[in-house]
């Protein structure tokens, strides 16, 4: 197997919704707007076996002070393989001139993860979301 990464956005809807329904998240159910979502972010470096989309990580930047990884997901096909690794290193080399590169984990028990690749627990930071969902497709 060889995995090969990417910066180019050559990807359909059908394959960000395989990937992200294959990891069970919500955004997915919405293939359309997600696929939408992606080509207007500032960054999405893709994992790719042959064409199947095996991870993702998607990245909002201001352009000069802050980038935000804001998805890191690998099928669980490829899990354990060194694919995320590769795409966070991939986020740290691209954007090592910003001041901060933040990430916001969905469940606290991924925090060591992150750790892993240096990103600190904000020692006063909690995280905030007003979540709009219901049938908005």
């Amino acid at each position: 197997m060889t995995i090969t990464y990417t910066e180019e956005k050559n990807f359909t809807a059908e394959q960000v919704q395989e990937l992200f329904l294959s990891v069970g998240w919500v955004s997915g159910q919405y293939p359309t707007r997600l696929h939408k979502a992606l080509m207007h972010s500032s960054t999405v470096i893709t994992a790719w076996d042959g064409d199947r989309l095996a991870g993702l990580v998607r990245v909002l930047d201001d352009s000069e002070m802050v980038a935000y990884m804001h998805y890191v997901l690998v099928n669980p096909l490829y899990q354990h393989r060194g694919i995320a690794n590769r795409m966070i290193e991939m986020v740290k080399e691209k954007y090592k001139n910003y001041l901060y590169i933040e990430v916001m984990p969905e469940e606290s028990k991924n925090a060591a993860f992150y750790e892993r690749f240096g990103f600190e627990v904000m020692s006063d930071g909690v995280a905030m979301q007003l979540c709009n969902f219901g049938d908005k497709r």
